[in-house]
This record gives C-alpha cells, structure tokens and sequence, in this order.
C-alpha cells in the first residue's frame, strides 16, 4: 500500500480526480489553482532551454560526422510531414463523417473582446519569416525566451564546432556531461511536485469553465478525442509494427508523462523527462537531443487533427459547402500554419485564426464559438503531441542504427 501511496502515477491521478472535484464545488479557487499550474509549468520551462542545449552538444561532439546530423535531421522532417500530413487527413474525414457542426448556433458575440486578441496575433503573424526566426540573432535572449528552435540551432552549430577540437575539447565536454547531469537531477526533484500542478491545472479548467460549457459541442469534444485516440492505436501503432516494438510497452514506459500532460494541459511540462525517458528506452543522446526539440514545432500531431477538425467544423457551423478543391486547400494551407504552432504565444489558437483569415472561406469571428471548449481539448492535444514525438524519435534512432533496448526497462 505504501508503495503504490508513493508511485508518482498514482499521486497524478488521485490529484487529477481531486482537482475536478475542488474546480467543480469551489469555483472561487480558479486563479490560486491557475497560480498553482504556471508555476510547476515555469519550473519545468527554466530547464527545458539548457537540457536542450546540452543535449544536443553532447549528442553532436560524440558523433564526430556532420554528414550524419544533417541526415538524421532530414529523416526527421520528412517523417513529421507524411505523419502530420496522415493527422490533417483523418481529422477532415472524421470531421464529414460525424458532421459536429450541424445545428450548433452562431453565437459568437459573448467571446468578442477575447477574439479580438487572438485575430491581432494572428495578423501580426509573419509566416515567411518563420524560417528567418530560427536563427536567433542574440544567443542569450534566445535562452532568455526559451525559444526552442533558436536554441536548438545554436545547440547544433556550437556542438559541430565542439566536435572539430578533437581531444582538445574533452575536457569541455566532460563540464557539459556533470552541467547535464546536474539538470537532469533538478528535474527529478521538480516533477516530484507535478501531482500538486496537476490538481492545480484541472482545478482551473472545471473551475473556470465548467462542465456545463461542454454541452453545446459535446459532439466536437468526443469527435476530437476519438479522432486522436484512432491515430494514436491505428496510425502510430501501425508504425510502431512496421518498426518493431510495441506501442503498448511504450506508452506504459511514458504513462507518467502522459499524465503530467493531462492534469497541466502543457506538452512543455514533459519535454525534458521525455528526453530522459527516451534515452533510457534505447535511443541515442544525440538522436533524442535532435528529433524530440525539432518535433516540439514541427510534429504536432495533435494540434493538426485539432485544426483541421476545428475549419469542417465551422464549415457546417455557418452552413458553407466545401468543395474537394476548398478542402485541398485547406490541408495544405495547415501543413504549413500548423508547424509554428508551438512557436506561438497562444498556439493552436492563434494558428486556427491566421488559417481562416489566409482562407477568406469562413468568417474569422467563428472561432469565438470554440473559445468555451478548447481548454478542455488541450489535453487531447498534448497528448497526442508528446505520444507522436516520442514515437518519431524511436523509429529515427532504429532507422539509423541508434537504438539498443535495455534488457529490463525501468521506471523510477
């Protein structure tokens, strides 16, 4: 009894189910249970930028091939727009099979003033100059944001110039390998805390947004998550057989994770412990410190059946008939918008109205109309990202020879 009083799994869920229920009868709780949830979540933010970083420097110095960095790069880009591609597909057919927008009402003028902040990022919103972001122009203020893909490139450029000192450099790279060790145990000691941010961040959602704002797009909600629950045990499992291993033994490895992401809404709040994780699950530092930052913009599974669901959706909504043509469109125009998702202030929301305003098909107002539900798709969301990049990340490592299971895999 004791032990399993201790399993961190246990604690999540038990604070997950008490968190709904202080959310539900105390609704003057909200913002302490918010204040609660961001500051487990800025912990977890303030490691995320230097494990990165080491991860990838010490991944890049021991290869010693810059020729295998840049291919287990394009492996990985070419994987997350066939997966992701596969996700925006499976979303628009489910979205036409289950018609959730059919006889949902209009009504967008309760959620006004909040729109209005989400279509001025939107407009401000430069996809252009996506690319141009990734090279940061001051290193510091890039660790500073924690802006991800700015420190992954600087990560990768830093560790090819450690890679070219040869023995020279050993001893630097011993510094990072205790710097990285030394992360790795801060972390340990913060996600010990996560059942506390996980009754906190559900507490907020029932809170704030109660039950009853689930009942007009109750159709959506279930929609959204069965959609994301085919892809994980058709799609992602269909890859895990043609690769190997099994999907259940891996989601059972990283159930923990899964439910940080559940109770904080966060996929950021398990990207350093799945680093950890994977590593331990087989794959290579360097091909973990590559893929799992790269995926965190460029394979959002979750956020793209999210939005593609979310456009057929409002399609039907305000009874606009799209052609095959229209439909074409909009996969394409969400393989793009949707890799800047995570990169975002706002995310999926913010990428869901760029969308609709580059479209000019449906009304940009309509997405006020999700505004009541969408927190309580997040967790989908999250989920399903977190699941997907780890999946990635186990067939690039396979795919390059980079994976050796232990024996015996161990959850602490």
């Amino acid at each position: 009894m004791n032990k399993l009083i201790r399993n961190l799994t246990f604690q999540v869920l038990v604070a997950i189910v008490l968190g709904g229920i202080t959310g539900y009868y105390f609704k003057g709780f909200g913002p302490t249970a918010q204040l609660i949830s961001k500051t487990f979540i800025n912990m977890i933010t303030m490691l995320i930028a230097p494990i990165i970083f080491l991860t990838i420097v010490l991944g890049i110095a021991g290869m010693n091939d810059m020729k295998k960095v840049g291919r287990v790069g394009g492996k990985a880009l070419l994987y997350f727009e066939i997966v992701s591609t596969i996700a925006l597909i499976i979303g628009v057919i489910v979205a036409h099979i289950v018609k959730p927008g059919v006889g949902v009402a209009a009504n967008t003028s309760a959620s006004a003033n909040k729109l209005e902040v989400y279509q001025r990022a939107a407009s401000e919103m430069k996809w252009g100059e996506f690319a141009a972001h990734i090279v940061p122009p001051n290193v510091f203020d890039a660790f500073a944001k924690g802006d991800i893909l700015q420190v992954l490139f600087f990560a990768i450029l830093f560790g090819y110039g450690l890679s070219r000192m040869g023995s020279y450099g050993q001893s630097l790279i011993t510094t990072f390998d205790k710097l990285s060790k030394v992360f790795f145990n801060i972390m340990k000691v913060v996600m010990r805390l996560a059942p506390i941010a996980a009754f906190g961040g559900m507490a907020y959602t029932i809170s704030t947004y109660g039950v009853s704002a689930l009942k007009p797009l109750a159709l959506l909600m279930v929609s959204v998550y069965i959609t994301m629950l085919l892809f994980i045990f058709v799609v992602l499992n269909i890859i895990c057989r043609i690769w190997k291993f099994s999907l259940w033994q891996y989601l059972k490895y990283i159930r923990e994770e899964i439910l940080i992401v559940l109770g904080t809404s966060s996929s950021e709040s398990a990207l350093p412990a799945m680093m950890e994780k994977l590593e331990k699950f087989g794959c290579s530092k360097s091909v973990v410190g590559l893929v799992i930052p790269t995926g965190y913009s460029f394979n959002l599974d979750g956020t793209t059946i999210y939005l593609s669901m979310s456009v057929i959706f409002l399609a039907q909504v305000f009874k606009i008939p799209l052609s095959i043509e229209q439909q074409l469109v909009i996969i394409g125009i969400l393989m793009l918008t949707s890799k800047g998702a995570a990169a975002v202030t706002g995310g999926g929301f913010i990428v869901l109205t760029s969308t609709l305003a580059a479209m000019k098909i449906i009304p940009v107002e309509g997405v006020a109309i999700l505004l009541g539900v969408d927190r309580f798709m997040s967790e989908a969301r999250a989920i399903t990202n977190v699941i997907g990049n780890g999946v990635a990340t186990i067939v690039i490592a396979k795919s390059e020879g980079e994976f050796n299971a232990p024996v015996v895999l161990k959850t602490d």
